[in-house]
C-alpha cells in the first residue's frame, strides 16, 4: 500500500511539469509559425491590407496570445498564486488596450482569432511569375470520355509549390482566399461597437469579479456569460459581415459551451458527469481508454489553466 501511495504521489508530480512542457512546446511551435509566416510575408511582398501601426499592434497581440498560458504557469512556478494572478490581470489589460486601441482608433471592427490570419502555405506561397504566365486552360487537359482534368506535363509547377487538386478548381479556391484576406473590416455602428467592447472588456469583468466575490461565488461566472450573451445578442442583427466575421461569432457562439466547464458550475455540476462518461467510454469501448484516460487524469490541470477566463 505504501508503494502505491508513492507511486501515486510520483505521477501526480509528474503531471504539472509535462503539462507545463506540453504548454512551452505548443506556445514555442506558435511563435515560430507566426515569425515564419512574416518572413514569409516579406520575402514573397504579401503583406497584411493595414497600415505599419496596426500590424504591429497585432503582431504584440498574437505574442501575446501565444505566451499566456505559458506566462501564467511560470509566474505560478516562480511567484505563487500571488504571481499568478498578477501575471493573468496584467496579460488581460495588455490585450484590452491593444484591442480597444485597434478597435476605436484604427476601426478594425469585429476582431478575429487569431489576430493575424496564419499563411497558407499551399495557396500563398507560389512559383516566379514565369512559371504561371499560361492560362488556366493551356496549363491542363480535359478529357474526351472522362471529362477528367489533368494538369499537362509542359506547366507542371516545382514541387515545393505543386497542389493535386483540379487547377481550375483549386484557382477559384486561390482567388477567394485572397479577396478574403483583402477584404476591408464591415464598419461598426454604435450598438455592435458597444458590443465589441463588451466582448473586449469581459476578461478584466470577470477578473474583477474574482477579486471581489472569490473563486467559488456563482457571481463572476453569472457576470461573464451574460457579457457574452449580450454582445452576442447585439451583433446578431448586424447585416453584411464577411465570412471570416462570419466565421468569428459562430466560434464565439460556440465557445459559450466552456461555460459547462468553468468553476463553480464544473465543480458541482460536470465534473462528476464528464468523469463518469469518460470511464464509461474506457471501460466498454475497445480503443477509447489510449485516449479518455489520460484525458481524465490531465482534465483537472486543463480546467484550471484554460476553462475560467481565457476567451
Amino acid at each position: 500500500m505504501q508503494l502505491w501511495g508513492k507511486g501515486e504521489e510520483v505521477e501526480s508530480a509528474e503531471q504539472p511539469l509535462k503539462t507545463a512542457l506540453c504548454l512551452s512546446v505548443y506556445s514555442a511551435s506558435n511563435l515560430l509559425v507566426l515569425l515564419n509566416d512574416g518572413i514569409l510575408r516579406k520575402e514573397l511582398r504579401k503583406k497584411l491590407p493595414v497600415s505599419l501601426s496596426q500590424q504591429k499592434l497585432l503582431t504584440w497581440l498574437s505574442v501575446l496570445e501565444c505566451v499566456e498560458v505559458f506566462m501564467e504557469m511560470g509566474a505560478t512556478k516562480v511567484w505563487g498564486e500571488v504571481g499568478r494572478w498578477l501575471v493573468i490581470a496584467l496579460i488581460q489589460l495588455a490585450k484590452a488596450v491593444l484591442r480597444m486601441f485597434l478597435l476605436i482608433w484604427f476601426k478594425a471592427g469585429l476582431q478575429t482569432s487569431p489576430p493575424i490570419v496564419p499563411l497558407n502555405r499551399e495557396t500563398q506561397v507560389q512559383p516566379p511569375d514565369g512559371e504561371h504566365s499560361h492560362s488556366s486552360q493551356e496549363q491542363s487537359y480535359v478529357g474526351k470520355r472522362s471529362n477528367r482534368v489533368v494538369r499537362t506535363l509542359q506547366n507542371t509547377p516545382s514541387l515545393h509549390s505543386r497542389h493535386w487538386g483540379a487547377p481550375q478548381k483549386q484557382e477559384r479556391w486561390e482567388q477567394q482566399h485572397q479577396e478574403e484576406l483583402n477584404v476591408t473590416p464591415t464598419p461598426l455602428g454604435l450598438q455592435e461597437t458597444i458590443a465589441e467592447s463588451l466582448y473586449i472588456a469581459r476578461p478584466l469583468l470577470h477578473l474583477l469579479s474574482l477579486g471581489l466575490w472569490g473563486q467559488r461565488s456563482w457571481k463572476p461566472w453569472l457576470l461573464s456569460g451574460v457579457v457574452d450573451v449580450t454582445s452576442l445578442s447585439l451583433l446578431s442583427d448586424r447585416k453584411g459581415l464577411t465570412r471570416r466575421e462570419r466565421l468569428e461569432l459562430r466560434r464565439r457562439t460556440i465557445l459559450l459551451l466552456y461555460y459547462l466547464l468553468r468553476s463553480p458550475f464544473y465543480d458541482r455540476f460536470s465534473e462528476a458527469r464528464i468523469l463518469f462518461l469518460l470511464q464509461l467510454l474506457a471501460d466498454h469501448v475497445p480503443g477509447t481508454g489510449l485516449v479518455t484516460r489520460p484525458l481524465m487524469d490531465y482534465l483537472p490541470a486543463w480546467q484550471k489553466i484554460y476553462f475560467y477566463n481565457w476567451g
